[in-house]
């Protein structure tokens, strides 16, 4: 594939109560983004276990989103909070094994926010596409 043809590969881990349906009342709207984005619904950000994340970079992913609720309004009381943390580590994890920490984020967005989903899937597409294809994928081939 010629360089010019490169698509980022972005992989969105996302929460069944909020960023979820924010996604699905972006749609519905009708808000464009960018379509580089898969989405693996889960029913709380809580549930997000690093080695999903890092699972995702050694399978190909150029970035991985962590989209859940906002802090206080965690249907599971404390989900999103756990997950914060655990992004901390994840993000050391990606720094010491040469993997740009840009490329892990962690947004939290309700499911009155269709509009503010699109601006975070462009946000997200936009520096994935300025880093470029991961390193590990690189060195697959």
């Amino acid at each position: 594939m010629a360089e010019g043809d490169w698509r980022p590969k972005i992989i969105a881990i996302i929460c069944n109560w909020c960023s979820y349906a924010g996604a699905d009342l972006a749609g519905g709207a009708r808000i464009q983004y960018p379509p580089d984005i898969r989405a693996i619904r889960v029913m709380c950000t809580g549930r997000v276990d690093p080695l999903f994340i890092m699972k995702a970079f050694q399978d190909g992913a150029d970035g991985v989103l962590v989209s859940g609720c906002h802090f206080g309004d965690c249907h599971y009381l404390e989900g999103n909070y756990k997950c914060a943390k655990r992004m901390f580590l994840v993000k050391n994890v990606l720094k010491n094994i040469g993997i740009d920490d840009k490329r892990l984020r962690m947004t939290f967005v309700s499911a009155s926010e269709g509009a503010k989903w699109g601006h975070v899937m462009e946000d997200v597409v936009k520096t994935v596409n300025e880093l470029g294809p991961s390193p590990l994928t690189e060195r697959k081939d």
